[in-house]
């Protein structure tokens, strides 16, 4: 194993402990640091950033860019509304962010010795490492809307198509990312899928969070509870989840649904529940602390993961949840956008239901209520798979190979 000092270039990461902004992030360096290399993450400046300069071997290197408190709308989720279109003040933010970025970058680089730029989404954290790396071997990692903008916005798929030629390797989460990457540029024979690992200890059966997560809810121990959890954007689906649990509901009398996030959409979500008739069987606890997804996972009867690529083409890469839920053993329902296919084996460790197909998804609920031999099968298949397959200690090792491989791509001896 070669040690490499990296500098990580990203438009997210949790901003304190908890958060729930780019929780991928934080695993992927830190795995990287338990492995024996050091982590320099160049991330924008946020006003609810509370982590110090350096957490182990990880260090932290802010770079501030909006002229006015109004405009910090760079990176953290903030710069497309529901996930479809982009907002005016990150438009406008960019040039003096991409700038910022770029120098800082370039001078950790030089001040540590950096032997490999990482930078994360395309555009903008690929962008702006490929601008800093210099004569540095570049790995570019793909996580889903990077992409989709980059196909929407011409501006965006130049930018893309440059970092794609200038970087050694390109990891995607998805197979399905991967091959949208390659439609944009990328190089076939240097795209790699990684997906995400998963904390087993964090995310794991649990029956003691039953009765404490079904209190903080206030429903009976005997109500049939579906949960899913995300932002409220148009990729997630919710709204397909919603109408699913009105078809359920008249024969149903305990079934509830807990909606756990926040985002765009909360209004919408709230009203189309009313319509349906179930206001008084969804419950919106808000965006739950990292601390508590677990926990909460733990505590239903089903998790439903209904991400779909929606109207202007925007799809999760992989999303957290649906690995979580693997992981916390209980049974998964799902739709296979993106990279869920891939983990969502269908009467493996899992069930998968088309997309958008409302009448299907309401089926495979009922399914799994009714049939607990066979949700306690699904659950204990997908949750051993959690285990041997999902870690992430494997994702680092991957990442780390794709350092190495980067490196002798560019020549570069490894350190």
């Amino acid at each position: 194993m070669s040690r490499h000092r990296v500098v990580m270039v990203a438009s997210s990461y949790p901003r304190f402990p908890g958060d729930t902004v780019g929780t991928f992030m934080e695993p992927i360096a830190h795995g990287l640091a338990a492995r024996g290399h050091e982590v320099h993450m160049v991330l924008p400046w946020h006003p609810r950033w509370t982590r110090g300069a350096r957490e182990g071997d990880v260090h932290f290197h802010l770079f501030r860019y909006a002229p006015h408190p109004a405009f910090n709308r760079f990176g953290y989720a903030g710069a497309l509304d529901a996930d479809v279109r982009l907002r005016l003040r990150a438009v406008a933010a960019a040039p003096l962010a991409l700038a910022s970025g770029w120098r800082l970058a370039r001078r950790v680089a030089r001040d540590v010795g950096a032997t490999v730029m990482h930078g994360h989404w395309v555009v903008p954290g690929g962008a702006i490492a490929a601008a800093a790396a210099g004569n540095r071997p570049l790995v570019v990692s793909l996580h889903g809307s990077d992409v989709y903008v980059a196909e929407r916005h011409a501006p965006a798929r130049h930018a893309a198509r440059w970092v794609f030629r200038r970087a050694e390797v390109v990891t995607a989460c998805s197979d399905d990312l991967r091959s949208r990457a390659v439609g944009l540029g990328a190089a076939a024979d240097r795209s790699f899928t990684i997906p995400y690992g998963v904390d087993t200890q964090r995310f794991r059966p649990d029956p003691a969070a039953r009765t404490r997560m079904r209190d903080a809810w206030r429903v009976r121990d005997e109500a049939e509870v579906v949960i899913a959890a995300g932002r409220f954007v148009r990729k997630k689906g919710f709204e397909y989840l919603i109408d699913a649990i009105g078809r359920l509901a008249p024969g149903r009398p305990r079934l509830v649904l807990v909606l756990a996030g926040a985002g765009d959409l909360d209004a919408e979500l709230r009203q189309r529940a009313s319509a349906r008739g179930i206001a008084d069987r969804v419950i919106f606890p808000g965006l739950l602390p990292q601390d508590e997804i677990g926990p909460a996972l733990a505590a239903a009867d089903v998790v439903a993961v209904p991400s779909v690529r929606d109207d202007a083409g925007n799809v999760d890469g992989l999303p957290n949840v649906v690995l979580e839920g693997l992981a916390s053993g209980t049974p998964v329902v799902a739709f296979p956008a993106g990279g869920i296919g891939t983990v969502v084996r269908d009467g493996v460790t899992g069930l998968l239901v088309p997309e958008r197909d409302v009448d299907g998804l309401a089926a495979a609920i009922a399914r799994l209520l009714d049939d607990r031999a066979l949700a306690r099968e699904l659950g204990g298949a997908a949750r051993r798979w959690a285990e041997t397959d999902a870690s992430w200690a494997s994702t680092a090792a991957a990442f780390e190979r794709a350092y190495d491989r980067a490196c002798r791509a560019e020549g570069v001896a490894a350190p």
